[in-house]
């Protein structure tokens, strides 16, 4: 879990020699190789990398729903889960018990969290039935009205700024791009112009290392030239 920092400023993020590894088919591959760096406060990051180069692994850390094998991330501010991720949801849990244990968990008024969910995921009834009988766009739309009911330092973002039909997801990006006024963002996308649009900044990850760059279209040569 990211320790919280006790340097003060606005949602820092440091890693200090974080190392991640998993055994796949029986050897191991390292994903996050001894990172040591800080991001800097008020951007709003785009993480490129190959597929399987482990940005959703950075991600899970970074939110503390994965730990590292060694090192640590510390951070002075708040930080959402991976946006859109609905894999943490309690299957038998109606959407609304959902939303009251995230309330309870990130300490946010439950009736308002409640209400802002119920109305902006657009889930009707479903959103008093157990999620176990929801679509995966139903757990997805709840999950990220859920974040952004909660005000955040930092949002993670793994490909997710909206679902559902057109106007739903006009609402949804409209709401994140409210958010971006007063908050910050590392953001997984393999869309180049939606991290145009939300990010200022970029850090490419490869083989392991972390490699942050002010100017995003900078960024976004670097980790294009890697794909090729």
């Amino acid at each position: 879990m990211p320790t919280r920092g006790e340097t003060g400023g606005f949602a820092v993020i440091r890693f200090e020699n974080l190392t991640k590894s998993f055994r796949v088919r029986g050897e191991k591959r390292v994903v996050i190789d001894n990172l040591s760096l800080t991001l800097p406060s008020g951007k709003s990051l785009a993480l490129m990398g190959r597929n399987g180069a482990g940005k959703s692994t950075l991600l899970e850390m970074i939110a503390g729903t994965i730990r590292p094998d060694s090192g640590r991330i510390v951070s002075d501010g708040t930080i959402s889960w991976p946006v859109g991720f609905g894999g943490s949801f309690h299957r038998d849990l109606t959407g609304a018990e959902n939303v009251r244990f995230i309330a309870r968990v990130y300490g946010v008024d439950t009736d308002d969290l409640i209400h802002f969910v119920e109305d902006f995921a657009e889930l009707g009834k479903f959103f008093h039935m157990p999620v176990r009988s929801y679509s995966s766009g139903m757990k997805s739309r709840l999950a990220f009205g859920a974040s952004m009911g909660i005000r955040f330092d930092t949002y993670l973002v793994d490909e997710t700024t909206a679902v559902g039909d057109a106007v739903f997801k006009r609402k949804s990006r409209a709401i994140f791009a409210d958010r971006m006024k007063q908050s910050s963002a590392i953001m997984v996308n393999h869309s180049m112009n939606q991290i145009r649009q939300f990010c200022n900044a970029g850090v490419v990850l490869e083989h392991g290392r972390l490699t942050y760059f002010e100017d995003l279209e900078e960024a976004i040569a670097v980790h294009e030239a890697s794909m090729l």
